[in-house]
């Protein structure tokens, strides 16, 4: 089934941008933590212990879990933790063939708290991936993409090769405009294309004949 382009009334990064994301440095974010989410990271934090605390890598908002599975394949001497806040897109069937890597766990949580444990516990992922997030395009939506929310400088916080995709340019651009922002990383939008999708949206985009985009930079 082919996939509808993303439809928006906003053409460029949205003016209100830099204002929200100087505003949510400059202010703690104080919302408390749900006990279901620090169980949740408790049990990620004991199966990452239990490998011998390899490199990290976390895949947030993973959804069914392939591209978990590709990462873990991909970079066998990590640990891959998929992070997604529904328990049925977890227990989905990930269309994965053979044996799945031993290298990985799944977890289900809110992000926005699941971020701020791992932050306070110290963590620094090798790498952190934001893989096609839902995108919110309509122009008053801005504070709900993950760049404009309030958890956004929590997440350059973990630091490592941070890289997020979305099928939406625009999206994309915010990301890197609000990255540079705060970390000062000269990084941008880049088309992004490849022959091995690791997650169903990327294939579904790129079958829907979509152009993918991608911004990346090491914190």
């Amino acid at each position: 089934m082919n996939s509808t382009p993303i439809s928006s009334a906003q053409t460029g990064v949205h003016e209100q941008l830099a204002g929200l994301v100087a505003r949510h440095a400059a202010h703690a974010f104080r919302k408390p933590i749900a006990d279901y989410n620090r169980r949740a990271f408790e049990h990620s934090l004991a199966a990452w212990r239990a490998a011998g605390e390899a490199p990290l890598i976390l895949d947030t908002g993973c959804g069914v879990g392939l591209s978990t599975l590709h990462l873990a394949a991909q970079y066998p001497d990590h640990f891959v933790i998929g992070i997604d806040q529904s328990a049925d897109r977890l227990a989905r069937n990930t269309h994965w063939e053979g044996a799945e890597p031993g290298n990985l766990c799944f977890v289900r949580a809110d992000l926005v708290d699941y971020w701020r444990l791992a932050a306070d516990a110290g963590w620094r992922p090798a790498r952190h991936y934001l893989l096609y997030p839902n995108p919110w395009p309509k122009i008053g939506h801005l504070a709900r993409r993950w760049h404009g929310h309030a958890v956004f400088p929590t997440i350059l916080q973990l630091g490592g090769h941070l890289e997020c995709r979305s099928n939406w340019r625009i999206y994309v651009e915010e990301f890197a405009a609000a990255l540079k922002q705060l970390s000062g990383q000269d990084t941008a939008a880049e088309p992004y294309t490849t022959d091995a999708p690791i997650t169903p949206f990327e294939r579904k985009y790129l079958a829907s004949g979509h152009s993918l985009w991608r911004c990346r930079a090491t914190l």
